[in-house]
């Protein structure tokens, strides 16, 4: 019998990212058929209102980190303080929005340029000290947020900066500005993925450190810009939170959020031990775990106990994704069909 062929690239993603999909169709299907009031959508003030546009705005601060996150992962490398960055670009835009001598862009950027150089710093720990990308995240997760409470000594800081809450409760053509903003952040590192050499340099690095180093592909500067990338990300959906509430919360500010991310990009197909990279499926991911939030919250589920079906749907969709899993059900399924 010849051997059996291996996938194509193309072959692949869609085979990675058929699961995640079906398994978000279905959910949708359920909640218009079965949870009422689920499928009104309607246009107030210039906007548009209703629970998937809440799915896709509630849910756009998880998929801006798993952006980032995706080409983090695509190296082979994760990052654990995506929550801290968001605290912290949160707290820098707070306090000087709220200074009457500072500009609103010179804060936005100021907040953005803190995210970038956090997200910097994890890669220069990873590519340059070597450190392993667990030990190096985790230390500005644990050290960030003391950080972001140093900027804001240690309060909520409040504002009334219209322009700032616009970035988390404003609309743009009738669509919430998250989603927006994580469509926009999409489209730019989809260009940057696919129409440069940087998701090349990203899955190279990411599948073999070594041979892309003979190819002539620096594994550090690769490296050091999925991790720039990953806390700019990071620093953009901290301001859509605190634009969202109005305030810097040094403290609770994109909590555990990291922990989202991370499982949005594995059900969008991206590997934990890296190689190739999907960021539409990250997207995919991100919108089905807010989904399942949003459905157990209408569906008047306990949020103590609403983790937990949470957690064994996002297993089944892995257990699809694994040909190992997949394997063994077709075979007892066939099991099943030829006993008498």
């Amino acid at each position: 019998m010849p051997p059996e062929r291996p996938l194509s690239a193309a072959h692949a993603w869609s085979a990675h990212l058929w699961w995640p999909a079906l398994a978000l169709a279905l959910l949708l299907a359920f909640n218009f058929a079965f949870t009422p009031g689920f499928a009104q959508i309607e246009l107030r003030d210039g906007r548009l209102y209703g629970a998937p546009l809440d799915i896709l705005n509630h849910g756009a601060k998880v998929m801006l980190l798993a952006l980032g996150m995706t080409l983090v992962i695509a190296t082979g490398g994760v990052d654990l303080s995506v929550g801290a960055v968001m605290a912290i670009s949160a707290a820098v835009a707070a306090v000087l929005v709220n200074h009457p001598h500072v500009p609103f862009a010179v804060a936005i950027a100021a907040a953005l340029g803190v995210a970038l150089l956090a997200g910097a710093w994890n890669g220069v720990l990873v590519a340059w000290l070597n450190m392993q990308p667990i030990v190096a995240t985790l230390i500005l997760m644990v050290a960030g947020r003391g950080v972001a409470q140093l900027i804001t000594d240690g309060q909520i800081v409040t504002f009334t900066d219209a322009r700032l809450s616009f970035l988390g409760s404003g609309a743009i053509l009738g669509l919430p500005a998250p989603i927006v903003l994580a469509a926009g952040a999409w489209a730019c590192l989809a260009a940057l993925a696919r129409l440069t050499a940087l998701g090349l340099f990203v899955e190279a690095v990411g599948d073999n450190p070594r041979a892309a180093r003979c190819a002539g592909i620096g594994p550090r500067p690769v490296r050091l810009a999925a991790y720039a990338l990953c806390g700019l990300c990071a620093g953009v959906a901290g301001l859509v939170a605190a634009g969202n509430i109005r305030c810097a919360d040094a403290n609770n500010l994109g909590l555990m959020l990291e922990l989202d991310a991370i499982m949005a990009v594995v059900i969008g197909g991206t590997a934990l031990t890296g190689g190739r990279l999907h960021l539409g499926g990250s997207l995919i991911g991100a919108a089905l775990i807010q989904t399942l939030t949003t459905t157990m919250y209408m569906r008047n589920v306990s949020a103590d106990v609403a983790t937990v079906p949470k957690a064994l749907v996002i297993l089944a969709v892995a257990l699809l994704q694994s040909p190992v899993a997949r394997g063994r059900l077709r075979r007892i399924a066939g099991d099943a069909r030829a006993a008498p």
